[in-house]
């Protein structure tokens, strides 16, 4: 995934955004939030934007690499959407207005998905009722055998809701990826084996805070299930190449978990119980993925629910407020927004995770767990790590980029 992973997105404090590295979150800010996508026994390989490139022929690249992450992320619709709509930007035609003042944008900006998020929201809401037939999330048919009518809507749709367009741009894509929460859930029962106690959850650039209810979520793969089977948000296939025995074995031993705190932090939170937030949330999700569709439709569920509080505070300061407490395992946690936050900012960060561990102990445990890009040579492979107390850090996986599937090291 890249940028888009693809779902990129962000900002300080940070959000969990668009995380589509090419899709949302871009693991190389400088790729122009393409994405990187590791097939399975593959690897990452990093495509960058020329640096030649400029104004409207730079955005046009950038809407192209963001195409090439949709479609190695399972997105043919969206990866063919984006390329007619490169052609168009450089052409001047509406696409070209749309993104108009965006020319220098940072590629984590995520300039081709805010288009696309736009758009799909004006699906979502009926005010494209001549578009909504090709959208699978509005209950239409990605058919390439339409994909000239199909682009012929949708860049009227971009024409005649130009103003509207232009104001969604201003918004950062964020989409809360619920599939990053096998990851979280997998270090939380490793870091649960050694500390079994009740948990105190803090996430770094939480967006809506859907992932800050892990344990209320049903993870499964051959060999392996975990959460309620009643829970609205199932997390299939959650594992390939077989389960980690760790993982077996912690999830046996601790078939639940107490999750007695939610906390999370992010430069512009979203409230997933309003309309607008819960729009902004499903308008980001690319329309011909059904599951992940689904998969934040339980998790919204799940926030009227089970409340948890999302502060509008940069990942530094949130982090000057939390401290360990006797009698239970206080978790900070964060993925694919390291990149978003400026190094002087990080540089504190890293002073307060490390406070935090200095301060734990057997009575009141920290653990700290990362699921970020990290360049690996000239790849930049997902990792999730756990690191309790002061002890080394632990890597404990590989995924794509919203997290599903991952893999054993």
């Amino acid at each position: 995934m890249i940028s888009s992973s693809v779902n990129a997105e962000r900002r300080t404090g940070v959000s969990e955004a668009s995380g589509e590295v090419a899709g949302g979150a871009t693991a190389r800010p400088e790729a122009g939030g393409v994405a990187e996508v590791r097939p399975p026994g593959g690897a990452f390989v990093a495509e960058t934007t020329p640096d030649a490139a400029s104004g409207v022929e730079r955005t046009a690249l950038l809407f192209e690499r963001q195409a090439l992450g949709c479609e190695e992320l399972g997105s043919p619709f969206y990866a063919g959407l984006l390329r007619r709509a490169a052609e168009d930007v450089r052409a001047g035609g509406p696409c070209a207005d749309a993104v108009a003042g965006y020319e220098q944008a940072p590629g984590p900006d995520a300039i081709a998905l805010r288009l696309l998020g736009g758009v799909h929201a004006l699906v979502l809401t009926g005010r494209a009722p001549r578009l909504a037939p090709y959208y699978p999330s509005a209950g239409g048919t990605a058919d390439a055998s339409r994909s000239d009518a199909c682009w012929r809507e949708f860049r009227q749709v971009v024409a005649d809701e130009l103003p509207w367009i232009r104001d969604w741009m201003t918004r950062p894509p964020q989409t809360n990826e619920v599939g990053r929460a096998n990851l979280l859930i997998a270090a939380l029962l490793r870091a649960s084996v050694d500390h079994p106690l009740p948990i105190r959850l803090f996430e770094l650039g939480s967006s809506a805070g859907l992932n800050l209810r892990p344990e209320l979520f049903r993870y499964s793969a051959p060999g392996y299930t975990w959460g309620s089977p009643d829970s609205p948000v199932h997390l299939d296939d959650a594992w390939q190449g077989g389960v980690p025995t760790w993982l077996a074995e912690a999830a046996e031993s601790h078939p639940t978990l107490d999750v007695v705190e939610r906390h999370g932090c992010d430069l512009t939170p979203i409230d997933p119980l309003t309309e607008s937030g819960a729009l902004a949330l499903r308008a980001y999700v690319w329309a011909d993925q059904p599951a992940r569709s689904a998969r934040l439709r339980g998790a919204l569920e799940l926030a009227a629910r089970h409340p948890a509080q999302v502060q509008r505070l940069g990942a530094a300061e949130f982090l000057k407020g939390v401290h360990v407490q006797d009698g239970t395992l206080t978790v900070v946690w964060h993925s694919i927004m390291k990149q978003y936050v400026p190094a002087q900012e990080w540089a504190e960060v890293s002073a307060e995770l490390a406070r935090l561990a200095g301060e734990s102990s057997a009575e009141a445990p920290f653990a700290y767990v990362s699921f970020e890009p990290e360049r690996v040579g000239n790849s930049f492979p997902f990792r999730a790590s756990v690191r309790i107390g002061t002890r080394d850090r632990i890597l404990l996986a590989e995924a794509y980029p919203h997290g599903l599937p991952a893999w054993a090291m």
